[in-house]
């Protein structure tokens, strides 16, 4: 067990499916706490516009992953068949981030990548709900207009799986209704402070 998982509250799961809002939690806890960052996980999906490397994911070929993988450097990692991707957690970034003395927040992991890290970093595990299915469905078609019919359809299904399967196996489940993120971010921050993160303002 890492020795992180013994002493500290220095690391937070912020999961959910596409189009729950997660991302946009994640930036406005950001910017309320100072000493909160976002963890920079690994992928093997092409790069959007507008994205750049290391900064929005570490972006490898599926060989670079394989060997980041064999070296340790990714130690747990999930496929998603219907999309042909690698993700996983990046253990350089996550070390520099914690030895930078900050609060790690992860944003884009699943219930595998949850569990790792709650056992060997004592994570606080965290899953942000749609307020329904119609939200997270025009949420999606705004976010995502490029997206075709197939892919679009693909992402229903890994939701409706993340929603029914994993979500009770977070430690808490926060619905992030529109129009309500500042009382969102409100009861995350109060989750926090309650399991004894150090937030600074």
């Amino acid at each position: 067990m890492n020795l992180e998982s013994s002493h500290s509250k220095r690391v937070v799961v912020i999961a959910g499916p596409a189009g729950s809002g997660k991302n946009s939690v994640v930036r406005d806890i950001m910017g309320r706490c100072s000493n909160c960052v976002r963890l920079v996980t690994a992928t093997t999906r092409a790069m959007r516009s507008g994205e750049r490397d290391g900064v929005d994911y570490y972006f490898f070929t599926p060989e670079r992953f394989d060997e980041k993988v064999a070296s340790g450097n990714i130690p747990e990692h999930r496929f998603v068949p219907a999309l042909n991707v690698l993700y996983g957690t990046y253990l350089p970034d996550l070390k520099k981030r914690l030895a930078e003395k900050n609060t790690v927040i992860f944003a884009t992991v699943d219930i595998e990548g949850a569990r790792y890290l709650k056992d060997n970093y004592n994570a606080t595990t965290i899953f942000i709900m749609p307020e329904s299915v119609e939200q997270f469905e025009g949420r999606l078609k705004v976010r995502n207009p490029e997206w075709s019919d197939g892919e679009f359809r693909v992402r229903q299904e890994i939701t409706e799986k993340e929603l029914q399967a994993h979500a009770e196996q977070y430690d808490y489940r926060v619905v992030n209704a529109d129009g309500e993120l500042e009382e969102t971010v409100d009861e995350i921050i109060a989750i926090l402070k309650k399991e004894g993160y150090n937030l600074v303002a």
